[in-house]
C-alpha cells in the first residue's frame, strides 16, 4: 500500500515554533493534507513525550504476532476513530563539538523503534545534557558519540543528518561542516543509512555527489507550524505499516518500481530555489548571488566587505563530482510542489496564504478532493476545473509543469514563488473569476 511520510517536524516545545503544533492539531492536519506517516518530532523533551506516551498507542500491524509478526512500533492518538494517520518517533537533536581542529554544528534526526528506546535514550541524556529548555536539545556529543549512545541502547535507532547541506547546522554545510560523510560518522558511517535534503536542495542537486549513492534520499518538512506540514514528504509502497518496514526500506535503499514492490517510489520536493539558503548571499545587505557572481567577488560582499554566507547551490558546486543532470545509482524519481493555499493566494492576488478567503477556497477544495496532496498530485485537471476557480487550476497546472517565476532565497531568507505575472493578476481580476 502506498503511504505518505513526512519524517522530521517539530512540536510546540522547540524555539520558534507554533504553539498549535499538537499532537490532536498534527493528526487534524495530516488529514487535510494526505500524509499516512508523521514525525512526534521533540521526543527528547520531557513534557512533550509525557504527551507521547499519554496521548498514543501503538497500532496493530497487519501480521499478528503469534503469525510471525513483530510491533508495529508505530502510534496513533487514542481519541481518534481510526489509525489512518500514524506516528513514528522522532526528534531532532543540535551537536555543537570540535573535530578535526574546528567548531561544528551538526543537526541530526533520530528515530526509536519503540517507546522503551526513545525513554531509556531520554534518560541519558537528561542526566547529562539540558534537554529540558527546548525541543530541539543542545548536546555536546559528537556525531560518533551519538552513534554509539543510540546503537548501544538499541540496533533499530535510524539517525542520520538533517538538511545536509545547510550552512550553519549541517554535515556538509559551508559554516560548520564536513565535506566527507566519514570525516563526520568515522567508523559509524556505515549504520548511517539516510540523509536529508532539506529544503534549499533537492535529489537531483545530491546526484552529483556520486559519495551519496548508497544512502536513501529523504525528502522531510522539519515543519516549524502546521502548515508546513508535508511541503515536503516521502512516497513509499509497504506491505505492511510498521516501523520495521520503513527501517528496511530506508536501511536498504529499496526503490519501488511497482506497486508489488517495497521501497521510495518517490520523494516531494520544495522548490529549492525557495529555501533559505540556495543561493549566497548577506541578507541585511540585501546582496544575493549565483555561485559564478560569489566567485566574481571572491566570497566578499560588495557592501559590507564581510564574507558572504555560501548556500547550497555553491557548496554542492564545490564537492560534486558530476554535472548537473547526471544520475545517481538506484535513484527514486521526485515531484516539486507549492503548498495548495499558497496556489489560491496567488491566484486571488491575496499576499497572506493564512488570509480568511484563502482558507475558505482552501478547505472548500479539499472537502472535494480528498486532501491536499491528492489535489496536487493526483486529480486530473479537467476534474479539478469542476471544484475550484479557473485561476487556482491554472495555478496547479503551472505547478505540475515548473513553470513559475522564481526569485532565489539566500542568508536565511525564502525565496519567492510567483505563478502569474502582475499583468496576468490584473486580467484575473477584470474577469471577476473570484467572486
Amino acid at each position: 500500500m502506498q503511504q505518505i511520510l513526512d519524517l522530521h517536524i517539530h512540536s510546540k516545545y522547540s524555539r520558534s515554533c507554533s504553539p498549535e503544533l499538537t499532537l490532536e492539531n498534527i493528526d487534524a492536519a495530516c488529514r487535510l493534507k494526505g500524509v499516512d506517516i508523521i514525525a512526534t518530532g521533540d521526543f527528547t523533551f520531557p513534557n512533550w513525550f509525557s504527551d507521547i506516551k499519554n496521548k498514543l498507542e501503538e497500532t496493530i500491524p497487519l501480521t499478528p504476532l503469534y503469525q510471525g509478526g513483530s510491533k508495529s512500533g508505530l502510534y496513533k492518538l487514542k481519541s481518534a476513530k481510526d489509525d489512518k494517520v500514524k506516528f513514528i518517533l522522532s526528534t531532532e537533536v543540535a551537536l555543537i563539538y570540535k573535530d578535526g581542529g574546528k567548531a561544528r554544528r551538526i543537526h541530526i534526526v533520530i528515530h526509536a523503534s519503540s517507546i522503551r528506546a526513545a525513554e531509556e535514550l531520554n534518560n541519558y541524556l537528561d542526566k547529562n545534557f539540558n534537554i529540558r529548555s527546548d525541543g530541539r536539545p543542545i548536546l555536546g556529543l559528537s556525531a560518533p558519540d551519538l552513534m554509539e549512545l543510540c546503537l548501544g541502547i538499541d540496533k533499530k535507532f535510524l539517525i542520520y543528518p538533517a538538511h545536509i547541506w545547510t550552512p550553519w547546522f549541517a554535515v556538509f554545510g559551508s559554516k560548520s561542516g564536513f565535506d566527507k560523510m566519514e570525516e563526520c560518522f568515522h567508523e559509524y558511517t556505515k549504520d548511517v543509512y539516510a540523509i536529508e535534503t532539506g529544503l534549499s536542495s533537492d535529489p537531483a542537486m545530491n546526484w552529483r555527489l556520486s559519495a551519496l549513492d548508497r544512502f536513501t534520499i529523504l525528502s522531510n518538512s522539519d515543519a516549524h507550524s502546521l502548515p508546513n506540514i508535508a511541503r515536503e514528504a516521502n512516497v513509499f509502497e509497504m506491505k505492511e505499516t510498521t516501523y520495521d518496514e520503513i527501517y528496511n526500506i530506508i536501511k536498504n535503499k529499496k526503490i519501488s518500481r511497482s506497486d508489488n514492490e517495497a521501497g521510495v517510489k518517490y520523494t516531494i520536493e520544495f522548490y529549492p530555489e525557495e529555501g533559505m539558503y540556495h543561493y549566497d548571499g548577506h541578507r541585511t545587505c540585501q546582496v544575493s548571488f549565483t555561485p559564478e557572481q560569489t566567485k566574481k567577488h571572491k566570497g566578499i560582499c560588495p557592501v559590507c566587505k564581510k564574507p558572504l554566507v555560501i548556500g547550497v547551490m555553491n557548496r554542492v558546486d564545490e564537492l560534486a563530482d558530476r554535472a548537473l543532470g547526471e544520475q545517481g545509482e538506484n535513484t527514486a524519481p521526485f515531484k516539486k510542489l507549492v503548498e495548495l493555499d499558497k496556489i489560491i493566494a496567488e491566484a486571488m492576488d491575496i499576499k497572506s496564504r493564512h488570509a480568511g478567503k484563502v482558507q475558505i477556497a482552501y478547505n472548500n477544495l479539499v472537502k472535494q478532493g480528498g486532501n491536499e496532496l491528492n489535489i496536487l498530485l493526483n486529480i486530473r485537471l479537467k476534474d479539478l476545473a469542476r471544484m475550484a476557480d479557473a485561476a487556482v487550476v491554472e495555478g496547479i497546472k503551472r505547478v505540475r509543469e515548473g513553470k513559475l517565476i522564481i526569485k532565489p532565497g539566500f542568508d536565511g531568507q525564502y525565496g519567492e514563488i510567483k505563478i502569474f505575472s502582475e499583468q496576468e493578476k490584473r486580467k484575473n481580476k477584470q474577469k471577476s473569476l473570484f467572486e
